[in-house]
C-alpha cells in the first residue's frame, strides 16, 4: 500500500489535514481518472490519460461556482480561463491531460455535457470547459494523440468523492517531477472552528522541478538523492523542464477576486518544494469556492432574478485560507512523488521515489520524526 507523507510522519506546515487529506474533503468535489498505459507493436509507448475534477454534484453549468486563476509562469496552455477571469465563474468540470490532448478533452467535455442535459432543455447552449495540461512527451507517445473521447467519458464516470488515486494515473500517467516519476497528488487542510472551520483542498499534476532543488518539509532532501538513477540522459532536455497545474477547492464563501488570491498561493507551496523558477515550466493554477449556493446557471435563455444574495470571507480572516492552500499544494506534490512507481516508455525511464529513499534522505538532511 502506498504511503503518503502523513503516513510517514512528515509534517507539512502547521495546519490540520481533512479526513481524507484530499481535495475531496471539500463537500461535493469529485475526482476521476482514466489512464492509458500500453506498449504498441511498433515500439511506441503510451503513458497518458485524463483526470477530471467536478466542483459540485451534478452539472457544473447548472450550479456554477465562483473561481479565479493565477499564472506563475506561462510556458503552458489551458482552455476556458479567460471566461473565468472575466466572469469569475467556473461553469464546467476541470480536466488535466497532456499538452497535445487539450483539444480533444475540451471538445469531449462539451459533447458529454450536451448528452447530460434534459431532452427538453431549450436554453441557449454554450460551454468553454477548463482543460489544463503538462507535457508527458518523454515517457509517452504524445504525438500519437491517444486520448480519445471515450477516455474523457471514463474519467467522468469514475469520478467519486473518496480518496483519489495518486501517482502515475490519469493525466499524470507520464509525468516526471524533480527527476523522479511524478503525476497526480492531493492533500487538504481544515481550519479550526475559530478560523471559520472551512476546508481547502488541492490536486496537482506535477511534472516539474530539479532533483537537487527538492525540499520536503523544509529539508533539502534533493542534495541527498543525487546518487539515485535519473530518468534523464545527456541528449534529453535539461532537468527541470515541464510544468505543474493545480486546482484548489474550498467551501469557504469566497468572491472571484478572493479565489484568484487563493490560487496565487499555490505558487508558495510549489516554492516550498523547490519548484517554480524554471523558464520552461508552465505553472497555471485555478481555485474555486463552493461556499455560495444559488448562483445563476450558465444559460441566458432562462433568466432569473436581477440579484443574488452572497456571502464573503472578510479579508481580515482570509490569511488562514491562504496558508491552508500553500500547505495543501506542498503536501500534494510530495504525495504525488511517493505514489508514483517507476515507469519506462519510449526509451526513457523515470524512477519512482520510494518511502524508504525519502525517509533516508530526510534523516541525512537532519530530520527527526
Amino acid at each position: 500500500m502506498t504511503q503518503r507523507a502523513q503516513d510517514l510522519g512528515i509534517t507539512i506546515g502547521q495546519g490540520t489535514p481533512g479526513p481524507l487529506n484530499a481535495i475531496t474533503d471539500v463537500p461535493g468535489v469529485r475526482v476521476g481518472h482514466a489512464s492509458i498505459h500500453a506498449d504498441l507493436a511498433d515500439g511506441r509507448s503510451v503513458r497518458t490519460g485524463v483526470t477530471v475534477i467536478e466542483p459540485r454534484a451534478g452539472l457544473a453549468r447548472q450550479s456554477p461556482c465562483f473561481a479565479g486563476v493565477h499564472v506563475l509562469n506561462g510556458n503552458g496552455d489551458a482552455t476556458g480561463l479567460e471566461w473565468v477571469r472575466e466572469a469569475g465563474l467556473l461553469t464546467s468540470p476541470i480536466a488535466f491531460t497532456n499538452t497535445h490532448s487539450v483539444g480533444v478533452v475540451r471538445d469531449s467535455l462539451i459533447a458529454l455535457e450536451r448528452e447530460a442535459l434534459p431532452a427538453d432543455d431549450r436554453g441557449l447552449y454554450w460551454n468553454m470547459p477548463v482543460v489544463m495540461e503538462t507535457f508527458d512527451g518523454l515517457l509517452n507517445d504524445i504525438n500519437g494523440f491517444h486520448v480519445k473521447p471515450e477516455h474523457v467519458r471514463q474519467a467522468l464516470a469514475a469520478a467519486g468523492d473518496g480518496l483519489p488515486q495518486e501517482g502515475a494515473v490519469g493525466g499524470g500517467s507520464g509525468m516526471i517531477c524533480h527527476e523522479f516519476k511524478g503525476g497526480s497528488g492531493t492533500a487538504s487542510r481544515r481550519l479550526p472552528a475559530e478560523q471559520g472551520g472551512w476546508t481547502v483542498g488541492a490536486i496537482v499534476q506535477a511534472n516539474h522541478g530539479k532533483r537537487e532543488a527538492l525540499l520536503v518539509g523544509g529539508y533539502p532532501v534533493g542534495r541527498h538523492l543525487g546518487h539515485l538513477p535519473s530518468p534523464f540522459q545527456p541528449q534529453l532536455p535539461h532537468p527541470g523542464m515541464g510544468s505543474i497545474v493545480v486546482a484548489l477547492a474550498t467551501d469557504a464563501p469566497l468572491l472571484p477576486h478572493q479565489c484568484a488570491r487563493l490560487a496565487q498561493r499555490a505558487g508558495i507551496g510549489i516554492a516550498r518544494t523547490g519548484g517554480g523558477t524554471e523558464d520552461s515550466s508552465g505553472d497555471i493554477f485555478i481555485a474555486f469556492a463552493t461556499g455560495n449556493d444559488g448562483l445563476p446557471p450558465a444559460d441566458y435563455a432562462n433568466k432569473g432574478a436581477f440579484t443574488t444574495p452572497l456571502r464573503m470571507v472578510n479579508n481580515d480572516h482570509i490569511s488562514a485560507l491562504f496558508a491552508a492552500a500553500a500547505e495543501a499544494v506542498e503536501e500534494a506534490i510530495v504525495n504525488a512523488l511517493l505514489a508514483a512507481d517507476t515507469v519506462s516508455g519510449n526509451g526513457h525511464r523515470a524512477e519512482g521515489l520510494s518511502a524508504e529513499q525519502l525517509v533516508t534522505a530526510l534523516k541525512a538532511a537532519g530530520w527527526r520524526r
